[in-house]
């Protein structure tokens, strides 16, 4: 009998949140441990049929730099980063946007589907939602910097109760152009600002941002964010994920949240929970 009154503890705790959350939309940038251990994968799955039907409208940005590291490798093209972000040649860009959009994608979908939900796999150069031009063409080659995000398409999509899930693939400005490699995070950034999330989630390999202690900040602002990347503690991939919250949060988002998606439930956790976990970025 204790163990159910103490489960029915917990449902009440998460009771407000469910309120203050029903009927908006929150961004979730999917990728890390958590898009590749099967359990883990589970788990995310019963997190957005959670969210799904208590009145949340999830919208899944992923990445896949890990098969897409795996695909290159396998076939001998070589590959490189600047500041966390992937270089994009065009024999890159055939590999990224197929593993990108034609198996990640399409496994998400699948496995939201096999759970209940109603989800639908796009990239942005359906309906040319997402638009995008290079960054530096002779630095960056195929790597692009978004231009346009058309919110009427993911918002028509959750008018009809799907669960958008976006590849990080970008039209190009240009007619005959064959795309562009988006980051996942800024993509993630863009979607939301333009559909005006009231949150956004980035799910990642860490406990959030940490100092040179290995201690978590619970909250950082903008100010804080940006004496930290000064510094140097802010370093490498986890550049790209404050940007991209920092961009989320001028853009009119309340809130943008890294957590440590190698935790069970981890977004039920953040959500649902008082205390919450990882690092929050505010104005």
């Amino acid at each position: 009998m204790q163990k159910k009154i103490e489960t029915v503890q917990t449902l009440l705790e998460a009771l407000p949140f469910i309120k203050e959350f029903q009927g908006e939309t929150i961004v979730i940038k999917y990728g890390g441990s958590a898009q590749e251990t099967p359990q883990l994968k589970e788990k995310f799955a019963e997190d957005i049929l959670l969210m799904y039907l208590v009145g949340i409208k999830p919208v899944i940005v992923h990445g896949g730099g890990r098969q897409i590291n795996e695909m290159l490798d396998a076939l001998k093209i070589d590959s490189k980063f600047i500041d966390g972000q992937r270089v994009t040649s065009k024999e890159v860009m055939r590999i990224v946007e197929m593993v990108l959009s034609g198996e990640i994608n399409k496994e998400i979908t699948s496995l939201l589907n096999s759970h209940g939900a109603k989800a639908i796999g796009i990239s942005g150069k359906d309906a040319h939602f997402i638009s995008a031009k290079s960054k530096d063409f002779a630095k960056w080659g195929l790597t692009g910097n978004i231009t346009d995000v058309k919110a009427e398409v993911i918002e028509n999509l959750i008018a009809e109760k799907f669960i958008p899930v976006i590849a990080p693939i970008a039209a190009g400005s240009e007619m005959g152009h064959p795309g562009f490699n988006i980051n996942a995070d800024l993509c993630a950034s863009y979607v939301a600002k333009a559909i005006g999330a009231n949150k956004i989630i980035f799910l990642t390999d860490t406990a959030g941002v940490l100092n040179n202690n290995k201690e978590l900040f619970s909250t950082l602002t903008k100010a804080e964010v940006e004496a930290l990347k000064a510094d140097g503690t802010i370093h490498g991939g986890m550049v790209p994920k404050v940007d991209a919250c920092l961009e989320a949060i001028e853009g009119g988002v309340q809130k943008a949240h890294i957590i440590d998606g190698r935790i069970e439930h981890s977004m039920l956790l953040e959500l649902f929970t008082s205390a919450g976990i990882g690092t929050q970025i505010v104005l």
